[in-house]
């Protein structure tokens, strides 16, 4: 299981990707989100799944860049799913005679030379895909539930990149505490969409820890704090604290 999580808002793009693999009794870190192209004409591919089927998959997209770089960010998630299915073909049979499921997922996001503006999309392991919109500015994968109600109670395509980066990180935060599969590190990336600058950075448990124990005196504090009213006094002992 993995969590990555691209997010689209007026200033530019967010990335966000766990980097735990567990397997079995076994956990390990990887990068799991990769920026492709070059010279200022680059978009960054996140993946969930099986990982021979990420190689592949991104190994036969370089090979297209090889040949000349994509116009627009649907020249690139076209590429990138005709070799997703190319790898289906090969390999799928045997991955299922194995027991093990052909399960892709990625998150495909950026702003090419022709693009008007930035944008992502979800593609799913068949091939077909959806795009981001500025009704839902988030696109997510993986273990997706316990990360999602707070984007949709705080994000907004009107959010300031700022912002967005610490809910970025705070849907992260609660993913991580639920569920044992997501973990440090995680890799960020962001796209200003003003400079059209691309900027990264990984951090590791130690580095976040000013803001992991801050988020977790606010959440109590906050519960803490909430109006009482008639509901609460219903079901508790009169005259205080139960």
């Amino acid at each position: 299981m993995t969590y990555c999580l691209g997010i689209k808002v007026r200033g530019g793009l967010i990335g966000l990707a766990d980097g735990r693999i567990t397997a079995g009794t076994q956990v390990t870190a990887a990068r799991k989100v990769t920026l492709m192209g070059a010279n200022g004409n680059r978009f960054f591919v996140m993946t969930s799944g099986l990982r021979s089927v990420r190689d592949k998959t991104l190994a036969y997209l370089r090979r297209d860049l090889g040949k000349g770089s994509f116009p627009t960010m649907l020249d690139a998630v076209t590429a990138f799913t005709r070799c997703l299915r190319v790898v289906a073909v090969e390999d799928r049979e045997a991955l299922e005679a194995s027991k093990l499921t052909f399960n892709l997922h990625a998150i495909v996001g950026g702003r090419l030379a022709e693009d008007e503006e930035p944008t992502m999309f979800l593609v799913y392991p068949e091939g077909n895909w959806i795009e981001v919109d500025e009704r839902t500015p988030y696109l997510s994968i993986g273990a997706t539930a316990y990360g999602k109600p707070i984007l949709d109670r705080a994000l907004r395509y009107d959010t300031s990149m700022k912002a967005a980066l610490k809910l970025a990180y705070l849907s992260f935060d609660s993913s991580r505490f639920s569920s044992a599969d997501v973990g440090y590190p995680i890799d960020l990336l962001t796209f200003d969409n003003a400079s059209r600058a691309w900027r990264e950075a990984q951090f590791d448990y130690d580095d976040l820890v000013e803001q992991r124990h801050w988020w977790n005196r606010s959440i109590t504090q906050l519960a803490s704090g909430l109006p009482d009213g008639s509901w609460a006094e219903r079901l508790l002992p009169p005259g205080g604290e139960a």
